[in-house]
């Protein structure tokens, strides 16, 4: 579709709705159904003696602790990974194709899983290390040097992602002379944030879902645009600078160190309280210290818990954040229309529940829902 093309207006599509709320309550429950799988699983390891077990095991015939923690790591997490495997195939296959949201074939989603696991065992491998190293170095401040490690991981993988994760999945590519106006544009939207990008990219996520979506990616010399072809095609020029001015808006608020330092803060906390905690758990299991490979399985539950209970603060802050990045869309723009009308598309287009119980939005959503951010655009001064 021409982004020369005027488009009225949609209006919300009940049917859709209709489904949209169906599909919400299916993914809470898997969700729930995730977090207790994942936490009956460790508490069993834990009670049951099997992680003692193991680990008492593999120290017969490894001596090295660089080789203990990822060989019981790999039993443990490879295990949960083969039970939890027919819930990620619904949640991550079937149920898109259900609700008519995905174009992924099944060989796809399987080499999709199969990087993804590539990538984690990678990833993982190098922070379970760095986790243990800690926890063997530095004593009962284990906490304290955990929360900078995880700082410093997050920084990292924020700058490389869009270059060394993210091509992993999906082709990047300039917009091109086909779209050179709407390249133009976004380019000075930018600048007008102060924001330097390295250009503006199509990404082709027409061949894993329907949904649309556009960010602003990487830190430094790896930030970028990118739009999703499914919503260059179905998107007006005019929607899709308020969907950017929005993601600018981040960047003006300076909301990514605002979003990591918070989330550090949550972070140091959270493994403060575990380190009181797993003082308990060590004797409760029978583990010889807080670096014993064996009390994996509880700093994973303590953890979770942790993150369960901190869910609705975290997103209650990203909320706000998140409703100043609209404020700047509507400001910078000055086009309440469009920046309406592309949230109703939006909300067609990828099945978004427009009008959330109050608990759901409280618990767990990290914007504001979409019924509030269409009414804030269609009541800007202005608007017509």
């Amino acid at each position: 579709m021409s982004q020369e093309k005027i488009q009225t207006m949609p209006n919300i599509d009940a049917d859709r709705q209709k489904q949209a709320k169906q599909y919400a309550r299916i993914k809470r429950r898997l969700w729930l159904v995730d977090q207790g799988i994942s936490l009956v699983y460790a508490l069993l390891w834990l009670t049951t003696g099997w992680s003692v077990g193991l680990r008492a095991w593999l120290s017969g015939f490894i001596n090295s602790d660089w080789l203990l923690v990822p060989a019981f790591a790999a039993v443990f997490g490879g295990i949960y990974f083969l039970l939890n495997l027919p819930l990620s195939y619904y949640a991550g296959f079937l149920l898109p194709h259900q609700f008519d949201l995905s174009n992924q074939a099944l060989k796809d989603w399987i080499t999709d899983l199969i990087k993804s696991m590539a990538i984690g065992a990678v990833m993982g491998l190098i922070l379970i290390e760095v986790v243990y190293l800690l926890l063997r170095a530095t004593g009962d401040v284990w906490w304290l040097w955990m929360t900078g490690a995880m700082l410093l991981f997050t920084v990292i993988l924020t700058n490389l992602s869009p270059v060394l994760i993210m091509p992993i999945f999906n082709k990047f590519t300039p917009l091109g002379e086909e779209h050179a106006d709407l390249e133009e544009r976004l380019i000075k939207l930018a600048e007008n944030a102060g924001a330097r990008v390295k250009g503006v990219y199509k990404m082709d996520m027409s061949k894993q879902s329907k949904q649309a979506n556009a960010f602003l990616t990487g830190i430094g010399n790896t930030r970028r645009i990118v739009l999703g072809d499914t919503m260059i095609e179905e998107f007006s020029a005019d929607e899709i600078e308020t969907v950017l001015a929005h993601e600018l808006g981040h960047h003006v608020h300076k909301d990514i160190p605002w979003l990591i330092g918070f989330g550090t803060l949550l972070t140091a906390l959270g493994f403060y309280l575990v380190s009181l905690a797993m003082n308990w758990a060590i004797n409760a299991f029978g583990l010889t210290g807080v670096a014993d490979p064996a009390g994996l399985p509880a700093l994973m539950i303590l953890l979770s818990l942790y993150e369960l209970i901190m869910m609705p603060i975290d997103n209650a802050f990203s909320r706000w954040r998140e409703g100043m990045a609209d404020d700047y869309a509507l400001q910078s723009t000055g086009k309440p229309k469009a920046f309406a009308s592309a949230f109703i598309r939006l909300a067609n287009q990828n099945l978004g529940d427009v009008d959330p119980e109050p608990w759901v939005v409280f618990l767990f959503f990290n914007h504001p829902p979409l019924n509030a951010r269409i009414a804030k655009a269609q009541g800007w001064e202005g608007a017509s």
